[in-house]
């Protein structure tokens, strides 16, 4: 049996599976420590393996038409200890339609674990119900309170081994997941790595060093991302510590990276791109900034080089991918990769070089 922080989970998924609403579930089917993940439930691809629909990689993760079915047919001994709420729409609101799955997982005993920015626990229905079963409800975007927040101190000075950002061009583009695949490919080669997750999705993989930027208090989202690296520095010693990205600098809808590169202090930055992507996800006639002027806007702010493209092969088939990295490199002359198809060993090999 895996070890786990959280044990066993389903994953809620309706409608968005294997779509960029559905990024959290797919991280969770992809890796996760805190959750050995049983099932989804989507019924668009109901009877299908989570890993096949997603990468083409089956993981023996069935994908189920609704709660009913994964109770049926996971079995009372494989059934889970919490309903995780896999859902990433824009502006992270819950459907109504969530809400009877959720009561239902509540009534049968299971935890819920939410990212979503609609507060599960604001619901005096949902935590009535809680309370009378003894379980929780755990929303992962909920700030802390402002007295367990961190400001900015400068102690990022302090952290001496190599950090790197993994930014990107648009939203919803995979630099989580790159972030992931490119620390597990650190360790296979024998150097010690943290994550720094800042999204909730992170945090649900067992970031055991990270914060949720988009919903945190804007005076401290400098303050806890230099705390989280800090910490994993001060705590772990790692050689590299990789920075997971949000949003994108020029994202008219999800502006995220300054902090990173003010707060966390990456020595060089890994680019996330989707070559066939033209429009910012999700907002039809705002035309991607060239891959040029998204390189140009980094540096020039952060002051540091971005050293490698990590490609995201959406629209693609598999014989345009190696074209697609090499035309990049053409182009920019950075040396470009695609690890969630052909793993992080090139990539790592590149960044040794970069090592204190």
């Amino acid at each position: 049996m895996k070890r786990t922080i959280d044990g066993k989970a389903l994953v809620y998924c309706e409608g968005a599976f294997n779509t960029p609403n559905g990024k959290t579930a797919h991280g969770l089917v992809r890796f996760t420590e805190r959750y050995e993940v049983v099932g989804v439930l989507d019924e668009k691809y109901a009877g299908g393996d989570a890993g096949e629909i997603l990468d083409g990689r089956p993981n023996g993760i069935p994908v189920f038409k609704d709660l009913s079915e994964a109770i049926e047919k996971l079995g009372t001994d494989n059934l889970p200890q919490s309903l995780v709420i896999g859902l990433a729409p824009d502006g992270g609101r819950l459907p109504k339609i969530a809400k009877t799955t959720i009561k239902r997982a509540l009534e049968l005993g299971w935890n819920v674990d939410s990212g979503l920015h609609d507060f599960l626990t604001n619901d005096p229905e949902l935590t009535a119900l809680a309370k009378e079963k003894g379980v929780r409800i755990r929303d992962v975007r909920k700030t802390p309170d402002r007295d367990q927040l961190h400001f900015f101190t400068g102690d990022i000075e302090k952290v001496d081994c190599l950090k790197l950002a993994v930014l990107g061009t648009d939203s919803a583009l995979g630099k989580r997941t790159t972030s992931w695949i490119l620390v597990h490919g650190l360790r296979d080669a024998g150097l010690k790595a943290e994550m720094i997750g800042t999204g909730q999705t992170a945090w649900m993989q067992g970031a055991k060093y990270s914060m949720v930027m988009d919903s945190c208090i804007n005076d401290f989202v400098s303050g806890e991302i230099e705390h989280a690296v800090v910490s994993a520095w001060e705590n772990e010693k790692p050689d590299v510590v990789v920075i997971e990205g949000q949003g994108s600098l020029m994202n008219p809808a999800y502006p995220g990276g300054f902090e990173i590169l003010a707060a966390g202090r990456p020595d060089y930055v890994i680019l996330q791109h989707a070559p066939k992507r033209e429009e910012y996800d999700g907002f039809p006639g705002y035309k991607l900034h060239s891959l040029e002027e998204q390189i140009n806007a980094i540096e020039v702010i952060s002051g540091k080089k971005v050293i490698a493209i990590t490609v995201n092969h959406e629209l693609m088939e598999k014989d345009e991918i190696l074209p697609a990295c090499e035309a990049i490199t053409n182009e920019t002359g950075i040396p470009a990769f695609d690890v969630l198809e052909y793993g992080a060993g090139e990539l790592v090999e590149l960044l040794k070089k970069y090592l204190p």
